[in-house]
């Protein structure tokens, strides 16, 4: 049974920050595509960061690129996302989802969700 669980969320202030892990169960993190998505009230779900199947390409949405960076950790089974320089706006519900196949930013093509985990960010 696939199973993701985030944690690492918190509140901070801007310019400071955080790292969210997923720790996955039931399958291993390199043999699926992994994207982390946030999504904050009133807002529709966005992609942030997502790592190809295999650990090899990543990619970002511009509003992240050079302050967030995904990685994988093998040896504990986890996908994780270094979260710096952290502006309010970063301020989502943070999410983790997996999917056999690679689904870009595109929430409905992830078959696997974590619950998520809040990050504020103040300013």
């Amino acid at each position: 049974q696939v199973q993701l669980v985030e944690s690492g969320g918190g509140s901070v202030q801007a310019g400071g920050s955080l790292r969210l892990s997923c720790a996955a169960s039931g399958f291993t993190v390199r043999s699926y595509s992994m994207t982390w998505f946030r999504q904050a009230p009133g807002k529709e779900r966005e992609g942030v960061a997502g790592i190809y199947t295999g650990g090899g390409s990543s990619y970002y949405a511009d509003s992240v690129k050079g302050r967030f960076t995904i990685s994988q950790d093998n040896a504990k089974n986890t996908l994780d996302l270094q979260m710096n320089s952290l502006k309010p706006e970063d301020t989502a519900m943070y999410y983790c989802a997996a999917d056999p196949n690679w689904g870009w930013f595109l929430p409905a093509e992830y078959k696997y969700w974590g619950q998520g985990t809040q990050v504020t960010v103040s300013s």
